[in-house]
Formats: C-alpha cells, sequence, structure tokens
C-alpha cells in the first residue's frame, strides 16, 4: 500500500496532531461550546428564535460533548479505582449534564419565540455547568499526574469535527478508520437533497463502499475528479422514496 493509500486507511504522514494532555482537549471542547452557545444567546436575547444557531449547538453537543462523556468513563474512569468516591461524583456530574442537554433539545423542539427567554437560561446553564465539571475533574484527576487526553487513547481528536462539517470534507486530513467513521457520521446526517464533496490522494471509494452498505440507494455518487494526485467525489443524499 502507498503512502497515499496508508493515509486514508491507515496512519499516514498527513495525520492530524493530537493533544497530548487533557486540559489541551477540555480547553478546545470549551471554546468550541462557548463559541456556539455565544451565537445561540445572541438571538435568544434580541427575542429571536436561533434555528439556526441552535441546531448547529445541538448538533456538536450530541456528536462531540456526549462522546467526550462517555470516552471519559471508558478511557480514563475505569483505570482510577482508588479515587472511586471521586469518580462516582463526576459520573453523577455527567448525568446531570445529559440532563440540561436533553433539555435544551426538548426546548429547541417546542422551538418558538416566546420560550426564547428560556432557551436562553437553559443555554447559559450548561455552558457554567460544563465549566465546572472540567475544572472539577481535572482537579481530581491530577491527584495522580494529569492523564493523557482521550484522543491519545484512541478517541477520534476533537479538532475534526469542524473538518468534517462543511460542503468539502478533504480525507487526508483524517486518516485511518476513525477518520473514515468521522466522515461515514457527517455523511449519514445529510438532509435530502444535500450534497458534500470528499477529496483524497488515492481513490475514496472504499468511503463510498461502505456508506452504500449502510444505506443502499440513499446516497448519489459521482466522481468530479480521478487521481491522479487527487480525487474528488460528489455525495449527494436521494430523498426518500
Amino acid at each position: 500500500m502507498d503512502a497515499a493509500a496508508r493515509n486514508l486507511h491507515g496512519s499516514g504522514p498527513r495525520a492530524v496532531p493530537v493533544t497530548l494532555t487533557l486540559p489541551a482537549e477540555h480547553e478546545l471542547l470549551l471554546a468550541e461550546v462557548a463559541a456556539r452557545a455565544e451565537a445561540v444567546l445572541l438571538e435568544a436575547d434580541a427575542g429571536r428564535w436561533p434555528r439556526w444557531e441552535l441546531r448547529a449547538f445541538l448538533d456538536y453537543l450530541h456528536l462531540e460533548v456526549l462522546r467526550h462523556i462517555v470516552d471519559e468513563e471508558w478511557l480514563l474512569f475505569r483505570a482510577r479505582h482508588d479515587a472511586s468516591e471521586g469518580l462516582r461524583r463526576l459520573r453523577e456530574d455527567h448525568l446531570g449534564l445529559r440532563a440540561v442537554i436533553d433539555q435544551l433539545a426538548d426546548t429547541a423542539a417546542e422551538g418558538d419565540d416566546s420560550s426564547a427567554e428560556q432557551l436562553s437560561r437553559i443555554t447559559r446553564q450548561l455552558v457554567a455547568r460544563l465549566k465546572t465539571h472540567i475544572g472539577a475533574e481535572e482537579e481530581l484527576l491530577a491527584e495522580e499526574g494529569m492523564p493523557p487526553s482521550t484522543a491519545s487513547l484512541g478517541s477520534r481528536p476533537h479538532s475534526w469535527f469542524a473538518l468534517t462539517e462543511g460542503p468539502v470534507i478533504n480525507l487526508d486530513d483524517l486518516p485511518g478508520p476513525l477518520g473514515v467513521d468521522a466522515t461515514l457520521g457527517r455523511l449519514l446526517r445529510l438532509k435530502d437533497g444535500e450534497q458534500v464533496e470528499l477529496r483524497a490522494s488515492t481513490d475514496p471509494g472504499p468511503v463510498w463502499g461502505r456508506l452504500a452498505n449502510h444505506d443502499p440507494g440513499g446516497f448519489g455518487f459521482s466522481y468530479l475528479a480521478r487521481g491522479p494526485n487527487q480525487w474528488r467525489v460528489q455525495i449527494t443524499r436521494r430523498p426518500a422514496s
């Protein structure tokens, strides 16, 4: 397998750098949450319903924050049996964060201008709670030396979220099986008629094969360029019949 193929299917030379410490990973996560929350609050505080901003915020909470919680409990907490009481409190905090995210999603489902004030309150509560929890978590886990980031232990890097959310996904920036999984997750969330272009230095056909196997007939696939240095493929979500 040449270098380009390794880049799509394995660990290639253009692998995204992984943050080495949990605080660095938390800092990125909080910054992304804060930016999306601010966009929601700007609209909600003006009495407008932030339809698109709220969708982007909830997408990030569901796809990154909740995944991070699961990864922490699986990759970090299970190795710290001597801090069982502290970890119990952290797990309870995780349940509380899930509950607030669910409350925010319920408010979004109601979706009208009369609930903009409630939306603003829940959003601020969520951001504050997440910051407090992360501070307590880092303090407890640092007692035995700060652990590495979840990405360093095998989780998907949080920096990849932005790389998959636009109209173009460069597969060379998302190497290996985790990169393919991140790409498939994005493609499976496409709305009817929505399109995404895949770019890579090798044929992205294997990604298409997995997508077609998951949802036969649900997507259209067409080559825009067939190498030799760059491959471009357009993926289109077909309307449900």
